[in-house]
């Protein structure tokens, strides 16, 4: 199976809502937007990862988040769990539980924190994958872990069968490209800057934030660079800057697109959980104007 198959190439990191008190999930907003989402171009979801908010849900919010999702739209697109934890025995039982409840694969951040070594790190990666029968894509994220998957770990990684792909946040697109020179591992992008990038050097997909209100152009992106039309896949990449500066550059990603879908209307929107807050207002003009020049009617 490729990765494409396994995955998808349009992915958005799905939020996850929340009553207006933030005390419970909303799964019946999660499922709508699950559904919106798919129609809006995704062909793939990443549940309960970082912009889900997955630091502060607890282990049956996110197994039944999981269900609510692949009930919603499983038949229609790849449903994929966040199983990243910095203790290895708890992304292994998050990896199993996420095989029980009929995820198609897993995304695997690197163990946060802890700073452990390459060989730890290898380590960790392996036992995950070895302990569900589904494919697998490890996050390589030094910003919030703390330390980066060296490029010949991530080459050794790829000799493993069910590691089959790199969600890549390094900000390197030279190292990436040395990956991708030496080994099979495929690439999608991490970082919604630098999704033209990493698509132009060989990535086969993206796994968004902005994907919650743009994932249609993100598309458009995708299928442009696979038939080497770069004229319009720069074209649309430019129409997208002024979306990718208002959510991912102003502050906290997860913030700022909750605040988009609630300023346009759509499920997912509002509540945060406790270290996160909702947009000030001041914040949320500022998003106003950026939408507006992304191209958005508000």
């Amino acid at each position: 199976m490729s990765a494409q198959e396994a995955f998808g190439t349009v992915l958005t990191a799905m939020v996850t809502p929340f009553t207006a008190d933030g005390l419970k999930v909303d799964y019946d907003a999660a499922a709508q937007l699950a559904s919106d989402l798919v129609d809006l171009g995704n062909n793939g979801l990443v549940i309960n990862g970082t912009t889900g908010e997955s630091a502060t849900t607890d282990e049956h919010e996110k197994l039944e988040l999981l269900k609510v999702v692949i009930d919603a739209v499983g038949n229609r697109a790849k449903v994929i769990a966040g199983a990243g934890s910095n203790d290895t025995a708890h992304s292994v039982l998050l990896a199993k539980d996420a095989e029980k409840a009929g995820a198609h694969g897993l995304l695997v951040v690197t163990p946060y924190y802890n700073k452990p070594p390459q060989a730890g790190i290898l380590a960790h990666f392996h036992a995950v994958a070895d302990a569900a029968e589904l494919p697998v894509m490890v996050y390589d994220i030094p910003g919030r872990a703390g330390v980066p998957i060296n490029s010949e770990t991530l080459i050794k990684l790829s000799e493993h069968p069910r590691i089959l792909a790199n969600k890549d946040a390094k900000g390197d697109p030279w190292s990436a490209s040395q990956v991708m020179s030496k080994c099979d591992l495929a690439y999608y992008s991490g970082d919604d800057t630098l999704n033209l990038a990493l698509l132009s050097l060989g990535a086969v997909g993206v796994v968004s934030v902005t994907g919650h209100v743009v994932a249609d152009r993100n598309r458009q992106i995708v299928e442009a660079v696979a038939r080497n039309d770069v004229q319009a896949a720069r074209a649309i990449n430019n129409s997208l800057v002024p979306v990718v500066e208002g959510i991912m550059t102003r502050t906290q990603g997860a913030i700022m697109v909750k605040a988009a879908l609630e300023m346009l209307g759509r499920a997912g929107g509002g509540a945060m959980r406790l270290p996160l807050v909702v947009a000030t207002p001041e914040q949320r003009e500022v998003l106003r104007a950026d939408l507006r020049a992304g191209g958005f009617n508000l």
